[in-house]
């Protein structure tokens, strides 16, 4: 299975990340706008992402028991990670929310962020291999 998107895709929403992590770094409140700006943005591209996972990638694995029982597993753990983060943009949309809380913000941010970046390096060492071998 070719899956060059994903690993693309991936590699774009951790510049995002990156992104967002020196935003904060430079001041939460001064770049609320920016900040809540990438987040919307980046919460479209991990919905589209997701969608596609669902729709190609996991039904590729269902090719055999032993890829199909992996890929069900890392699908079941990724529907709580999005509603975690689906929650924490959905929290953190606005401007004035994030510079209402700066610390708070950061904190929760800080928590998002490392969730994704684990879950995305666990695909790429993992799940994506996998993938490719069919």
């Amino acid at each position: 299975m070719d899956i060059e998107r994903f690993k693309r895709e991936h590699v774009a929403l951790m510049r995002t990340v990156s992104e967002l992590r020196e935003l904060v770094h430079a001041g939460v409140a001064t770049h609320a706008d920016a900040i809540a700006h990438e987040l919307v943005a980046m919460s479209a591209a991990v919905k589209l992402h997701l969608a596609a996972e669902d729709r190609m990638l996991y039904p590729a694995l269902a090719a055999n028991q032993r890829t199909e029982t992996i890929g069900r597993q890392f699908q079941a753990e990724m529907g709580g990670l999005a509603q975690a983060y689906g929650a924490f943009v959905s929290r953190w949309s606005r401007p004035a929310q994030i510079a209402g809380d700066p610390e708070g913000f950061r904190e929760e941010a800080n928590g998002v962020f490392k969730t994704m970046h684990q879950r995305v390096q666990r695909e790429n060492r993992e799940l994506y291999p996998l993938a490719e071998s069919l």
